[in-house]
């Protein structure tokens, strides 16, 4: 019910909070920025729909960094752990 409410895209709202952690819900269109969290992980369910999570890791002025790419399709969840570099894209 409170997925239908959120019109917006990239706007995450908190719906909730379990053990010191907050549950937020948000709607995605095209790609989000590269960026990482330097204290928490990060967890993607997938409601509706399915998107593309790629990463990126490494990389220094010897070498380029490597990055990957995974699908997470409706009903499936990530955990992307702190630090690492990611960017959300949802194709329509």
């Amino acid at each position: 019910q409170k997925l239908s409410l959120i019109h917006d895209h990239w706007n995450p709202r908190i719906v909730g909070e379990l053990n010191g952690q907050y549950l937020k819900l948000v709607k995605f269109q095209g790609p989000f920025t590269w960026h990482h969290h330097e204290n928490e992980d990060e967890m993607f369910l997938v409601v509706k729909g399915r998107f593309r999570m790629e990463f990126r890791e490494g990389g220094n002025d010897a070498a380029p960094s490597q990055q990957r790419d995974v699908w997470i399709e409706e009903g499936e969840f990530i955990v992307v752990p702190r630090g690492v570099e990611h960017l959300s894209l949802i194709h329509i």
